[in-house]
């Protein structure tokens, strides 16, 4: 672990196993349900790979992961302690999105973290039960992650980078900071489209079922709620 802050306090101690750079987001890649590395970098891409394996190996040593065989590799999980970290992250999560302003960065725009977020928050339920595919189009992001097929079919959800070469559902037009704002609450999704800042070509009724299908990030409620009270204090 990082140096120690050399204090009994446990408010210290737990800092220390925690507060080290990316520790704190593997361990809500791991409660968001990633398992294996390759899903983990998913999630932190800007990581490398060597400090991952090294976080990783951290947090196994302190006893909140564990590692286990699943076939030729290696897969991650929370251990008790690792769970009990879960209200604790997601405190943190709402507490960033009620009082972290919403001014975001460039270089805080990340289309492929932001797809693979919406992958793995779909609401798989609430799809009809033929296949639909979401085609995600981002003209400004970086090349290579301009173009996103969303397909869900028989309750799976699978996100794909080239052309799976099946008939679309919706094909939905934005820009990165756009679709973000949208799904982190910033912006509703019916405001974007009213200003054509997003736009989503397909049947009506699928469009209209399209955030229904999606959902918003963990955290959008609250975000949401932060912009609407920030608005109404403008106001008076």
């Amino acid at each position: 672990m990082e140096e120690s802050y050399g204090q009994f306090c446990t408010v210290a101690r737990a800092a220390e196993v925690l507060g080290g750079r990316w520790t704190p987001l593997v361990v809500r890649e791991l409660l968001c349900g990633s398992k294996r590395f390759n899903d983990l970098r998913r999630g932190v891409p800007r990581m490398s790979t060597s400090l991952l394996a090294e976080r990783l190996r951290q947090l196994e040593g302190v006893g909140i992961v564990r590692r286990h065989a699943s076939g030729k590799v290696w897969e991650y999980s929370l251990t008790e302690a690792g769970e009990e970290l879960r209200p604790i992250i997601m405190a943190l999560g709402h507490w960033g999105a009620r009082w972290v302003g919403s001014d975001l960065r460039d270089d805080e725009l990340d289309a492929a973290l932001l797809m693979w977020d919406v992958r793995r928050s779909v609401r798989v339920t609430e799809f009809p039960p033929h296949p639909v595919v979401v085609h995600f189009h981002l003209p400004d992001a970086r090349a290579g992650e301009r173009y996103w097929w969303l397909v869900v079919e028989d309750g799976v959800a699978d996100l794909c980078r080239d052309d799976p070469g099946r008939e679309l559902t919706l094909l939905v037009h934005a820009s990165v900071r756009t679709l973000t704002e949208v799904w982190r609450g910033d912006l509703a999704p019916r405001e974007a489209c009213r200003t054509r800042m997003l736009r989503i070509e397909g049947p009506e009724r699928d469009a209209q079922n399209l955030w229904r299908w999606l959902g918003t990030s963990t955290f959008a409620l609250t975000r949401a709620q932060a912009v609407a009270d920030a608005q109404q204090g403008f106001r008076h």
